[in-house]
C-alpha cells in the first residue's frame, strides 16, 4: 500500500511541480544561489576554525596587529578592512556566518522533532493527549519569547549551548500547532482508514503514512525559522549573553557601533549587509516554498 496519500497533479507529483515552479522564478533561483554561497562560506569557516583548534594556534581572524588597525576596505590583504585591533573584517564575517548557520541548524534539530512529535500525537490521538499537549504549548506561547530564551541561556550559561537550548526549546510551538491541525485533517481520510483495516499499528500509520503528507509544513517552517534563529542569536550576542570569544555577527555589531563616531563604518556595514542578504534570501525562499507546496494555495491558483 502506498504510504503517501495521492498528491499527483497533471504534470507530476506535488514535489516535482513545486520544484519546477521554483525554478521558473529568477528571484528564487538567485536567493537559492545566495543561500548556497553562504552555506559554502560557513563550511569554509568551520574548516578554518577546526584546523586552527587542531593545531592549537591562534587563528588569523583573532590575531591582534595594532599597526594595521582601522585599515579601510580595499587594502591589500584586507579587502573589507580591519577593526580596532587590526583583525581582518572579512575573515571575521566568515566566522560569523559559521556561527549563524550552526545556530540555525542546531536549533532546528532541537525544535523540529519536538514540534513534529507532539503535533502528531495531539492531532492523531486527541483526547487527553491532545489536551495535555495543547496546554503545554499554550503555556510556552504565553511566555515572552525573548525573555524565556534569555532565562534558559542564563541558567545553562553563556555561550553557544545556551543559545542552542534557549532558541530550540522555545520555537517549536508554531510548528506543533500546524502539524496538529494537519494530522487532524488526515486521520479520518480514506488511506488512513484503509491502513487501519489492514491491521497497521498507530505508530506505523502516523509516522509512515500521515507524516509524509505533512512534511511540506516542516520544510516551510525550517526555511522561515532559520533566519529568525540567526536574528535571535545576533541579538543575544549583541547583549553579551550569546557567543563568547568568537566573532559572532552580534559581537561584531556590538564592537563596531562604538567606533562609528570615529568614521570607522566598514565593519558595521559588512556585518549588516551579510545579515540582510542571508535573512532576506531565506525569507523569500520560504515564502516561495509555502506558495509552491501548500496544496490549498495551488488548488486556488488552478481554479
Amino acid at each position: 500500500m502506498n504510504s503517501v496519500q495521492t498528491t499527483h497533479e497533471p504534470d507530476g507529483t506535488l514535489w516535482g511541480s513545486a520544484w519546477r515552479d521554483l525554478r521558473r522564478r529568477p528571484l528564487v533561483r538567485f536567493c537559492l544561489g545566495v543561500i548556497v554561497l553562504f552555506t559554502l562560506v560557513a563550511a569554509y569557516g568551520e574548516v578554518v576554525y577546526r584546523w586552527n583548534r587542531l593545531r592549537d594556534v591562534t587563528p588569523s581572524y583573532q590575531k591582534v596587529d595594532l599597526e594595521r588597525r582601522y585599515l579601510p576596505p580595499g587594502t591589500a590583504g584586507h579587502w573589507l578592512g580591519t577593526d580596532n585591533l587590526g583583525r581582518d573584517v572579512a575573515a571575521r564575517v566568515v566566522q560569523g556566518a559559521r556561527i549563524a548557520f550552526q545556530v540555525g541548524v542546531v536549533t532546528a534539530l532541537i525544535a523540529i522533532p519536538i514540534g513534529v512529535v507532539l503535533g502528531c500525537l495531539a492531532g492523531y490521538f486527541g483526547g487527553r493527549a491532545d489536551d495535555w499537549i495543547v496546554w503545554l504549548y499554550s503555556t510556552v506561547a504565553c511566555m515572552p519569547g525573548l525573555l524565556f530564551i534569555l532565562a534558559i541561556s542564563m541558567v545553562v550559561g553563556k555561550g553557544l549551548l545556551g543559545v542552542y537550548l534557549g532558541i530550540g526549546l522555545t520555537t517549536w510551538v508554531g510548528l506543533c500547532r500546524l502539524i496538529r491541525a494537519e494530522v487532524m485533517k488526515h486521520r479520518d481520510r480514506a488511506y488512513v482508514l484503509a491502513a487501519r483495516s489492514l491491521g497497521y499499528g498507530d505508530g506505523r500509520i502516523l509516522f509512515r503514512h500521515i507524516l509524509p503528507n505533512v512534511l511540506h509544513i516542516v520544510i516551510i517552517t525550517f526555511s522561515l525559522r532559520f533566519p529568525a534563529a540567526i536574528g535571535t542569536e545576533v541579538f543575544m550576542s549583541f547583549l553579551g549573553i550569546g557567543v563568547q570569544g568568537e566573532p559572532s555577527w552580534g559581537v561584531m555589531i556590538g564592537n563596531a557601533r562604538l567606533r562609528l563616531w570615529q568614521g570607522v563604518w566598514w565593519e558595521m556595514a559588512a556585518v549588516t549587509v551579510a545579515i540582510l542578504v542571508v535573512v532576506l534570501a531565506f525569507n523569500l525562499v520560504g515564502d516561495a516554498l509555502r506558495d509552491a507546496l501548500d496544496p490549498r494555495l495551488r488548488a486556488r491558483e488552478t481554479t
